[in-house]
């Protein structure tokens, strides 16, 4: 079977079709009777003195810089989900302004009028931005690593400032009303908004759970997988692939207790329907679709006559209450799976200077003026005589 990034898939007319850039930034075309005939040529044509990526780097435009990149270079070293993002970013936006850009034209000038090329367009998002020019910077320094005078071409890569949005949380109102919603709802799928409420864990990760990674005896849940739709790379028709892969980052695999209320709930659920082997929200051994759970969740808040969030609001919204109730923010990263504590203080940066006033509003309980000494209360505390003494040297 065709394998991401491998440029072979198979023609309308029932026979195979390849392609492998060639030292002048075009392609040579291979065609053979099956998969494995074009694959082999392809290899005959890399093992016979062709060598591709050393070549290329000098006689190649920039747009094929990048595409072999991506093909070659990045399709074996990340997860499907992470190919498909930059896959986006590197053929809709650096591609195309590099079309007509030869590879000697990758200077100061063309590096920067590429940055300034995205900080003007307005029609992108400050946090989407920033994502493109990383790609972009790390495509650059593959690209340049064996051309130690050209790397420094990375300098010029200025990173517009992060958007300060404030991030969308629920009501303790609306989270109760979700809640009775999905209580009285005969879809029991719909547990699993209550679990992340609680839990803080992402869509991707709810729909992966299995009830083998529930501990009821310890109370804790195991993270561990992850499923997402992305597209097909190997097929020719732009379908998708649910798959099924290991969690966004090493963190991010993790135990999580969970409250006691809601292991007496899913162990109940458990006994009637579960099997340790079987998806938590399907019953069966085949995952739900996140998209799917998605138009589910709509529906709860419909019901609940609530107002349209992202389902991440959920994840929000747990490390708000979190927040709420003085949990540290070491825990609460740690709960979330974030690769570093400055994620999660810079992503409820809002939240915790809420909590920082609510701390600084208890000393108004220090500064109520005595009638008697005309001193803050805390200063009766002092004795009479110390008072007196310290009034003395005024």
């Amino acid at each position: 079977m065709p394998r991401r990034g491998e440029n072979i898939y198979k023609r309308k007319d029932g026979r195979w079709e390849g392609r492998q850039l060639k030292i002048d930034g075009k392609y040579q075309y291979f065609y053979g009777k099956s998969y494995r005939e074009v694959k082999d040529s392809i290899k005959s044509y890399q093992e016979n003195g062709i060598k591709i990526k050393k070549e290329v780097k000098t006689l190649a435009s920039a747009s094929s810089l990048f595409e072999f990149w991506l093909d070659s270079d990045l399709v074996k070293r990340v997860k499907p989900s992470t190919y498909e993002s930059y896959y986006h970013c590197v053929t809709k936006y650096i591609i195309p302004f590099y079309t007509s850009c030869n590879y000697y034209q990758l200077t100061e000038d063309t590096v920067s009028e590429f940055v300034k090329f995205m900080n003007d367009d307005n029609s992108i998002s400050q946090s989407y931005k920033r994502k493109i020019l990383a790609v972009y910077k790390t495509a650059l320094r593959e690209i340049l690593k064996n051309n130690p005078d050209s790397i420094k071409l990375l300098n010029y890569i200025k990173f517009p400032k992060p958007e300060q949005n404030e991030v969308q949380v629920f009501t303790m109102k609306e989270q109760c009303l979700i809640e009775k919603a999905v209580l009285g709802c005969p879809d029991k799928r719909t547990l699993g908004i209550i679990l992340c409420f609680y839990s803080g864990i992402r869509l991707g990760e709810l729909c992966a759970l299995k009830w083998c990674d529930f501990d009821f005896e310890n109370e804790t849940l195991f993270i561990n997988r992850t499923v997402s739709r992305t597209k097909n790379f190997s097929d020719d028709d732009n379908k998708t692939l649910l798959l099924i892969g290991t969690p966004k980052s090493r963190t991010s695999s993790r135990k999580i207790p969970l409250p006691s209320f809601l292991i007496a709930l899913f162990k109940e659920y458990y006994q009637r329907s579960g099997k340790e082997t079987c998806y938590f929200m399907t019953g069966s051994e085949i995952p739900i679709d996140p998209r799917a759970f998605q138009k589910l969740y709509k529906k709860i808040l419909k019901k609940a006559g609530v107002p349209d969030r992202k389902f991440h609001a959920i994840r929000h919204t747990f490390a708000t209450r979190a927040l709420e109730l003085n949990v540290d923010i070491k825990t609460i990263s740690d709960i979330l799976g974030h690769s570093n504590v400055s994620i999660t203080m810079n992503i409820y940066a809002h939240s915790l200077m809420e909590q920082k006033k609510i701390a600084i509003d208890r000393f108004n309980n220090m500064h109520l003026a005595s009638m008697e000494t005309g001193q803050y209360a805390v200063i009766n505390s002092v004795n009479e005589s110390q008072l007196s003494s310290k009034n003395a040297d005024f």
